[in-house]
C-alpha cells in the first residue's frame, strides 16, 4: 500500500471564532485519523527520531501500538521515558526534534509524531480507569525547586524510583510556566493539573506558595532532611529594550501580561486585575511567548493587534504553524521594523489628568539585513531617516527572559554565569554538593521540551549519586 505523502492536517476551530475565546485551537485528532496517521511510519530499524526527542521516547514502539489499536499499550510506552505526554504532544516543537529525524521526511512529510502523541495521551486520560501506584519508598528524601517542566519531570523519574519527593512552587497553582506562560488555547489548564495529580498519585508532594529564598532557603532544605535538592525555577526575569517610555501605563513584560491572563483571570469581564479592553496592541518579539501574548490581547477584546520584529518572516524564530494561526486570526506582522520609543501622554497643565503617564503610540524605525551573526541570523540594521509612528495604547514586550537571581543571592557558593544561568557539570551538577539544576535556570528561556530532557538527566544523576551514598 502506498503510504501518503503528507500528515494528516489537526483539525481546528476556524479562526473566525476561535479569535474571540480561549478554547483550545488545536481539536486533536480522531482514531480513525491517528490510525491512518500511524500507517505512515516505516518502523526503522534505527529509529533516528527517537534521537531527536530530549526524553527518548520509543517513538516508533508506541506508534506500532496505534496501528494495533492497543492506545493504553502506546501511552505506557510513552510514560517509561516522558512524565508529561499531554503537554508534550501539544507544545514541543517537534517539527526541530523527533519530527526533523523522521526517515519518510526525506522525501514526504514526516510522520505526524506530535499529534500521535497528543491523541494517546488524551485516550489514556479519558479512558483510564485507575491512578497509577506509587513505588515502594526507598527512604531517600528529595526537593524540587519549581513545578515547571523539569521539574515535574525529575520528580516523576525519581517518583517512579521510590524516592519521596517534595516540589516547591512559588505561584499559588503547579506548572510553572506550563500554567502562567501558555495560554488556555494552546495548553488547557486542565491538562496540566491531570499530569500533576499523576504525579501527586506517585508519591511526590507538591506545596505552593513557597518561595525558595524567602520562605525557605535551600540550605534550610537540607537541614529539614532533604538528601539533594533540584533546582528547576526557570527564567521568569523579563528583559526590556531600555527604550524611553518603558515606565508608561500600558507597558507590560510579556510574563506579566500572560500571568495576568492566565492565572489571574484577566479574562473576566469585571477582572481583579485587568490588563487591556479594546485598544490597539503592539507586541514586541518574534517568538512563541510574542504569539502567544499577540493571540490572547486579541482575545481580550483587542481592536488590532501588532507583532512587531526586527527581522524578516524566514528568521521569526515562533513554530511555523503558531506563526500561521496567528496570521489567520488577523495578527497584523510589521516585520523589518525595531521601537526605539514608547510614547505617551503628558498633561503639564493639569498633573491630575488621568490620562498622563498612558502609552499612546511606538515609534519604529526600519530594519533591513546585513551580514549573519554568531547565530548564524542576518544582522539587522536600521534604516537612517525611516522613522514612524504606530498608534497603539497598549504594548507588550516579549524580548526574552533571563533566571531570577533570587536563589543564586540567598544560597552560597552557587555558580553562576555572566546572564545569571546557575552553571552545571555534564551531570547536572551545580558548584553546591548535592544540588543540582536544569531547565531555563541553567540555559534561559528555552523549550519545555529541552527543560524535561534536563529534569530526566539530574533525576538519573541524583538516583547515581544517592544510591552510592
Amino acid at each position: 500500500m502506498a503510504i501518503e505523502p503528507k500528515k494528516h492536517e489537526m483539525p481546528t476551530q476556524a479562526p473566525e471564532v476561535r479569535a474571540h475565546n480561549f478554547k483550545e485551537v488545536a481539536l486533536g485528532y480522531t482514531e480513525e485519523i491517528a490510525v491512518d496517521e500511524a500507517a505512515r511510519c516505516l518502523n526503522c530499524k534505527n529509529q533516528p527520531c527517537v534521537t531527536g526527542c530530549p526524553v527518548n521516547i520509543h517513538i516508533p514502539d508506541f506508534i506500532g501500538k496505534i496501528k494495533e489499536k492497543d492506545y493504553e499499550g502506546a501511552y505506557q510506552i510513552i510514560n517509561e521515558t516522558s512524565s508529561l505526554p499531554a503537554v508534550c504532544g501539544r507544545v514541543c516543537p517537534q517539527e526541530t526534534q523527533c519530527e526533523s529525524k523522521c526517515t519518510l521526511g526525506i522525501k514526504n512529510e514526516p510522520v505526524g509524531i506530535g499529534r500521535l502523541e497528543r491523541f494517546v495521551a488524551d485516550w489514556h486520560n479519558e479512558n483510564a480507569k485507575t491512578a497509577p501506584e506509587a513505588p515502594k519508598s526507598n527512604g531517600h528524601k528529595v526537593a524540587v525547586v519549581g513545578s515547571g517542566p523539569s521539574g515535574l519531570t525529575c520528580a516523576g523519574d525519581l517518583a517512579k524510583k521510590g524516592y519521596k519527593v517534595s516540589v516547591f512552587e512559588a505561584l499559588h497553582t503547579a506548572g510553572g510556566v506550563l500554567v502562567y506562560g501558555i495560554p488556555e488555547f494552546r495548553l488547557p489548564k486542565s491538562i496540566v493539573a491531570k499530569e500533576v495529580d499523576t504525579l501527586k498519585a506517585l508519591g511526590v508532594d507538591v506545596e505552593t506558595n513557597v518561595v525558595i529564598g524567602k520562605t525557605l532557603t535551600i540550605d534550610e532544605l537540607f537541614e529539614q532532611g532533604f538528601e539533594a535538592v533540584f533546582v528547576g525555577s526557570g527564567a521568569g526575569l523579563p528583559n526590556f529594550m531600555g527604550i524611553p517610555g518603558e515606565s508608561l501605563k500600558g507597558v507590560y513584560s510579556a510574563n506579566e501580561f500572560l500571568t495576568r491572563s492566565n492565572l489571574m483571570k484577566a479574562y473576566n469581564d469585571d477582572p481583579v486585575t485587568p490588563i487591556m479592553k479594546g485598544g490597539k496592541v503592539a507586541v514586541v518579539g518574534g517568538g512563541n511567548v510574542a504569539m502567544d501574548a499577540a493571540r490572547t490581547a486579541l482575545r481580550l477584546g483587542a481592536e488590532h493587534v501588532y507583532i512587531v520584529y526586527r527581522r524578516s518572516l524566514d528568521e521569526l524564530p515562533a513554530r511555523k504553524e503558531e506563526v500561521e494561526h496567528a496570521m489567520e486570526e488577523g495578527i497584523d506582522f510589521k516585520l523589518l521594523n525595531n521601537p526605539v520609543e514608547i510614547l505617551g501622554f503628558n498633561n503639564p497643565d493639569d498633573p491630575r489628568d488621568p490620562k498622563n503617564g498612558f502609552v499612546t503610540g511606538m515609534k519604529c524605525i526600519k530594519m533591513e539585513l546585513g551580514e549573519p551573526d554568531e547565530k548564524g541570523r542576518r544582522r539587522p540594521i536600521p534604516v537612517e531617516g525611516s522613522e514612524f509612528v504606530i498608534d497603539v495604547d497598549t504594548v507588550v514586550i516579549s524580548i526574552g527572559t533571563s533566571p531570577n537571581p533570587l536563589i543564586k543571592d540567598t544560597t552560597k557558593g552557587l555558580e553562576v554565569n555572566k546572564r545569571g544561568g546557575i552553571i552545571v557539570n555534564e551531570d547536572g551538577l551545580t558548584s553546591r554538593d548535592a544540588v543540582y539544576a536544569g531547565g531555563d535556570a541553567v540555559t534561559g528561556a528555552a523549550t519545555v521540551i529541552s527543560a524535561m530532557g534536563a529534569g530526566k538527566l539530574a533525576a538519573a544523576s541524583i538516583d547515581e549519586y544517592l544510591s552510592n551514598k
